[in-house]
């Protein structure tokens, strides 16, 4: 038998754990569902500023460098 049955929580006990997080945090989850979903939003933002340019603009970046050179 798999011994991961035995730790792994099932459909009631995720529902009386969700009962108690609801209990406790009820009046402050909304503002921290907020607060969480400004945080991800300005990680993703963040994240693709600084990203470094994919193979395609290297390439793009590589052909009109050499095409300026040439012009001189």
């Amino acid at each position: 038998m798999c011994i991961l049955a035995f730790i792994a929580p099932g459909i009631p006990e995720l529902l009386i754990f969700l009962a108690i997080v609801l209990l406790i945090f009820g009046k402050r989850l909304p503002s921290a569902m907020y607060s969480v979903g400004k945080s991800i939003t300005e990680f993703k933002k963040g994240v693709s500023e600084g990203a470094p340019p994919s193979e395609d603009e290297k390439e793009i970046g590589d052909k009109s460098e050499s095409t300026e050179k040439g012009a001189d």
